[in-house]
């Protein structure tokens, strides 16, 4: 079970990257977060707009500024003084870059705590690590692989699970998965269906899942056996009527296949397929054609032996204008509802959903 929620305020650092694939992190955690209040964005590109708008169109009241000071600046005025730096970028390799670094230290000096979902870990800086114990504060890397001897194996129990189980898988990495997945167990609680989210990466961590494990700082033996205790553990726990996974990565991308160990050990009752129809090549890799999406309908169908029920846009690259079309297009090509969760809700995939159960 999770601790207290809210944790505290947080800054979300994201300099050079808000407002691109590689703010994944932090644009979650302006749409939705239970772990912390976010007082600030820091982006010296988008310094003095509200980083709602910047994303959505619409007000968070989370101002972006663009420097530590500043950030701590606002958060005073606007009686949330900050108690944490949170990263907010997810760059490929999840390296630490020097400006990133020293945000972290000068954030440690002010006296904040740190939290970190990158592969780069604070906690292996000696001099860091004094600095925070000497300032009283606590550095946290969300990505630090657990013990061996708290790893769970698949079992096999995952068939005892009688919850509905829908994945959310992606067409890319970076694709609005995790997003759509808050968003699809929202729609299910609206229209009376008990809903939990199984999180599988650190930013849905950072937005305080209660059950969830962080899929790429695994051992790779246990991954199977880890997603299955997460699913397993939320139904134990709440008997709800969906258990939604959100997904990894996707079948077929070069750098993060996760999808395969997601169909494998959560075994899915049906899937919901996050499509980003403006995307041509795959995420962070010049020269790779995206597959076809009905290509990769089909092998999660082969792999899963459960439908892809529909399939929920990414509206990025796309004028308001053109969203409809798109998602008409899409509709017309797979035979399947098609709306975009951000735009329109996610109402026509909790039909297709309810068809499926008999509900």
């Amino acid at each position: 079970m999770m601790g207290r929620l809210p944790e505290g305020n947080a800054i979300v650092y994201c300099d050079g990257a808000f407002d691109t694939t590689y703010g994944k992190t932090a644009h979650g955690l302006v749409r939705f977060t239970r772990r912390y209040r976010v007082a600030a964005v820091i982006d010296g590109a988008h310094a003095g707009r509200d980083a709602g708008e910047v994303l959505d169109g619409h007000r968070a009241g989370i101002p972006v500024v663009a420097s530590l000071d500043g950030a701590i600046a606002e958060a005073r005025a606007s009686d949330r003084p900050a108690t944490h730096l949170v990263i907010g970028i997810a760059p490929d390799g999840g390296a630490m870059s020097a400006p990133m670094r020293a945000a972290v230290r000068a954030a440690v000096e002010r006296g904040l705590s740190v939290d970190s979902g990158l592969h780069d870990f604070l906690t292996d800086d000696e001099s860091l690590v004094a600095l925070a114990a000497a300032k009283g504060v606590t550095l946290r890397d969300v990505r630090k692989t657990p013990p061996r001897r708290e790893l769970h194996p698949f079992t096999g129990k995952i068939e005892a699970v009688t919850s509905f189980r829908v994945a959310v898988l992606g067409s890319d990495s970076c694709v609005g998965k995790r997003t759509t997945a808050w968003l699809l167990v929202r729609a299910l609680e609206d229209a009376g269906l008990t809903a939990e989210m199984i999180g599988t990466g650190q930013t849905a961590w950072m937005q305080g899942v209660e059950y969830g494990i962080i899929m790429d700082s695994l051992v790779n033996d246990f991954v199977a056996g880890e997603i299955e205790h997460a699913v397993f553990r939320a139904w134990s726990d709440r008997r709800p009527d969906v258990i939604v996974v959100e997904g990894q990565g996707s079948l077929m991308n070069p750098a993060y296949p996760g999808g395969f160990e997601i169909l494998a050990a959560a075994r899915p009752d049906a899937v919901v397929l996050q499509h980003a129809p403006a995307r041509r090549e795959y995420d962070g890799f010049p020269g790779f054609p995206l597959h076809p999406i009905e290509t990769q309908i089909r092998a999660i169908e082969l792999l899963s032996g459960r439908p892809v029920v529909a399939v929920t846009v990414n509206h990025e690259n796309l004028a308001p204008a053109e969203v409809a079309a798109s998602c008409a297009e899409l509709a017309a090509k797979t035979g399947l509802p098609v709306c975009d969760p951000l735009i329109d809700g996610a109402g026509p995939v909790v039909a297709a959903l309810r068809k499926r159960m008999g509900r």
